[in-house]
């Protein structure tokens, strides 16, 4: 594995901010929807296993599989780009502005939106033989989900909506660790490895991430689960959209930025000389 120092990963993160500032909105769009795509099918897949096997933990130790092939073809997800085009502006790139930043994030909140909404449709599609016959196992899973991760947090109040913003900011501390081992390494099995980690971390500990949730909620209310549209977006999509953008660039992007980066100036030590040596010196 070839290992690039923090100096070199952080400066590689504030250019990839800046290229994806000035991306066109043709391809912002296109790499957001195959992200949002790919990272759906990895969520159905691990539900799968979880399902089949009954044993959560090797559905989250399989869920990575779909974020490394992600960003191993350079696409796009609104966490990363959450944590990364802030830098850009930080680092006063010429030409990036916050209307390129929100723009960014805006066309990448549509892109993966309308990948996971595709998949939603065809995968409950798959497990209903085109809506003829009852959900199996899977489905009925998806569903049972959508409901306890919405009208679940419902019944706390603002007590739910802030746990579910707190769980989106433990999420995308994890998911930008993952962001950024993509660029630690020069070889594909480093960046694999990097990448891993803190994915299953995220996915075992059923944080919330704004992406995953495009998929799992939609395709919940196609398998019957009892929340609405309204439901879904203020008791998790709105919240958890937050608490990614806040947990990713406080605890990672800001933090490496700032220690790597920018650093501090360091601290200056007084040197206490030995008397007996400037008596000698004398």
């Amino acid at each position: 594995m070839a290992y690039l120092l923090p100096t070199e990963f952080v400066t590689k993160m504030v250019d990839a901010g800046e290229s994806k500032i000035f991306m066109s909105t043709r391809d912002t769009l296109i790499r957001a929807y195959m992200a949002g795509a790919i990272l759906a099918l990895a969520a159905v897949f691990a539900v799968t296993v979880a399902v089949q096997t009954g044993v959560f933990l090797i559905g989250a130790i399989l869920f990575p599989v779909g974020f490394c092939m992600l960003y191993l073809m350079g696409f796009d997800l609104l966490t990363g780009v959450f944590v990364l085009t802030p830098l850009a502006y930080l680092d006063r790139r010429p030409g990036v502005t916050i209307k390129g930043i929100l723009r960014n994030w805006g066309l990448v909140f549509l892109g993966n939106f309308a990948g996971a909404l595709t998949v939603a449709f065809m995968m409950a599609w798959v497990f209903t033989y085109g809506f003829n016959a009852e959900p199996g196992p899977v489905g009925q899973k998806l569903a049972s989900v959508g409901e306890s991760r919405t009208v679940g947090y419902a019944a706390y109040g603002a007590a739910g909506w802030f746990t579910i913003f707190i769980r989106g900011m433990l999420c995308n501390w994890m998911v930008s660790m993952g962001v950024v081992g993509a660029m630690i390494s020069t070889n594909v099995s480093g960046k694999v490895l990097a990448m891993w980690m803190p994915i299953m971390l995220f996915f075992f500990m059923a944080f919330e991430h704004s992406v995953v949730n495009m998929f799992l909620f939609p395709t919940a209310m196609i398998m019957g689960g009892d929340f609405s549209v309204a439901d879904y977006f203020i008791w998790n999509e709105i919240p958890t959209a937050l608490g990614n953008l806040v947990g990713g660039l406080a605890f990672t992007g800001l933090t490496l930025y700032s220690t790597h980066y920018k650093t501090a100036p360091k601290r200056k030590v007084a040197v206490k000389q030995d008397p007996a040596l400037q008596g000698a010196v004398a």
